[in-house]
């Protein structure tokens, strides 16, 4: 009987833990910088009080994901396929891509570098004036990286920092100089799943 009372307090306890931490903090790591070692840092999430930054709370709202907010119903990381299409059929509106810039605060020539485009064809499109397919297509696939990317760091300063990063897995160079093709975004989405999943290599 005494051995079932100690049992039952220690799980009660780890119970007590479990309820003090997001089950995205236990298994979340996030990969840092390649320091000159060549050895990756991870950095395992903190405590609560890692979501207070500059004096104001980061929220972990499953809306902040989102990145088209006039294109996009729900976050683009968890749109099907099928969603994804009948929005780039649609076009993407110049005013969804200077929601684009200004989360991930990329300026114009990054833009044009990862979308493959003049940056004048950018800056040109006005208002509610939409993107032909092929932009149109490489704009949702940037943003499905970015709400991926915020959905797992729950930091958008920080993801946004990340993507600039040299990254070990990624042969030395940064998830933003793969954000150019689609192979290279399949590339850093899977090394995102990877850091969510707590099987980073």
């Amino acid at each position: 009987m005494e051995e079932i009372k100690k049992n039952t307090s220690q799980k009660e306890k780890n119970s007590a833990k479990r309820k003090n931490i997001s089950p995205k903090q236990a298994k979340a790591i996030y990969a840092e910088s390649v320091e000159p070692d060549n050895t990756q840092i991870l950095e395992e999430p903190a405590t609560h009080a890692a979501y207070y930054a500059n004096g104001r709370q980061i929220s972990n709202d499953v809306n902040d994901w989102v990145i088209l907010n006039d294109a996009a119903s729900k976050p683009e990381s968890r749109m099907t396929s099928f969603e994804k299409i009948d929005m780039i059929r649609q076009g993407i509106s110049k005013r969804d891509l200077e929601h684009l810039k200004e989360k991930t605060d990329l300026d114009y020539n990054q833009l044009a570098k990862v979308l493959s485009v003049a940056r004048a064809t950018l800056i040109n499109k006005k208002g509610k004036a939409r993107f032909d397919m092929v932009l149109s297509e490489r704009i949702v696939g940037v943003a499905d990286i970015y709400s991926y990317g915020y959905e797992v760091f729950e930091d958008e300063n920080r993801f946004n920092e990340w993507v600039f990063r040299s990254n070990q897995s990624l042969g030395g160079l940064s998830p933003y100089d793969l954000l150019d093709s689609q192979y290279g975004r399949e590339e850093v989405k899977n090394l995102i799943g990877r850091i969510d999943y707590g099987v980073y290599s």
